[in-house]
């Protein structure tokens, strides 16, 4: 029987592939987490190299998708160790394990890796990170092919899909301003949004979606190695985002544009990833967004 192991099952993106996984019949899967483990999940540490070769020698996956990482640019701009020991050395561990039972190794990267000024970017364009988020990535991305030679990068975007925290994403982290700047609520005021970085929200269903087609393309004998990207194809900024999130949600909502940088670490301007590799071998899903949003809305109502 086909035996995956999602590393990281209980974030956004993990959460997603279980779930898609779980409809395969003929499969088999592990998940593991960490700070948020459940009675489903082996509870696993990937900064403990030893802890993720025992995991790896005791399941003997096919198949091993990384989901797991340190994703807020934020955070990795101020911890870059932290950010090192999660998307960098985590990976070279797991890949390392993986490569001495000839498992086919997914992991997760993002278009951070550009630097977004020449956009669309191919899977095999140069990279060129502006800051510590991309740079860990880009470095999780070579650890990767030296780790083994069954391993695919799969690089994405924003990513937004079904939550248990409105912060779980940057799509809906934007809800409680879009709502506290109701004109009907007591005290509203306009809720600044930055009207220039260019980004292409993307469905983690669909996400998921492409994971398993990937990994059935592996079970078949058809294993994609190196480099892919998925992508969402309606370019927004997060004001339009906004925009759009409160037409979801029927709030009169006060937005002002920000037409220049705003945040404290740099980001690219437009890193359009070109998924045509993927859609080459006839892989991919993609949601409408404002039909996706409404699905996340449904399954987590907004109760300000």
């Amino acid at each position: 029987m086909f035996k995956v192991a999602v590393i990281g099952s209980s974030g956004l993106l993990g959460r997603a592939i279980v779930g898609e996984l779980a409809q395969q019949r003929d499969w088999q899967f592990v998940q593991t987490a960490f700070s948020r483990s459940s009675p489903q999940s082996v509870r696993l540490d990937i900064r403990d190299a030893q802890a993720v070769t025992q995991f790896v020698d005791r399941e003997c996956p096919d198949a091993i998708v990384i989901a797991a990482a340190e994703r807020r640019p934020d955070v990795c701009e101020h911890d870059p160790a932290l950010a090192r020991a999660l998307n960098v050395d985590a990976v070279r561990a797991i890949a390392s394990a993986a490569q001495r039972h000839g498992a086919w190794v997914l992991s997760i990267s993002t278009d951070y890796v550009f630097d977004g000024k020449q956009p669309p970017y191919r899977h095999d364009s140069a990279p060129s990170p502006l800051n510590a988020y991309g740079w860990s990535k880009l470095d999780g991305e070579r650890a990767l092919a030296e780790s083994t030679d069954l391993g695919c990068v799969l690089r994405l975007p924003l990513l937004f899909g079904p939550i248990t925290d409105w912060r779980e994403s940057a799509v809906t982290s934007l809800v409680p301003a879009i709502a506290a700047s109701a004109r009907t609520a007591p005290e509203a005021k306009a809720a600044v949004m930055d009207a220039w970085a260019i980004r292409y929200p993307t469905y983690t269903p669909d996400v998921s979606v492409v994971v398993r087609q990937l990994l059935e393309r592996h079970a078949r004998g058809e294993s994609v190695c190196g480099t892919v990207q998925w992508s969402g194809d309606e370019p927004m900024t997060k004001h339009e985002i906004a925009r759009r999130l409160a037409s979801a949600l029927q709030i009169d909502a006060q937005l002002t544009p920000q037409h220049t940088p705003a945040d404290a670490t740099p980001r690219p301007h437009d890193c359009h990833l070109d998924s045509a590799r993927l859609e080459a071998l006839g892989i991919g899903r993609r949601t409408p967004f404002d039909t996706a949003i409404q699905e996340v809305l449904a399954q987590f109502p907004w109760r300000g």
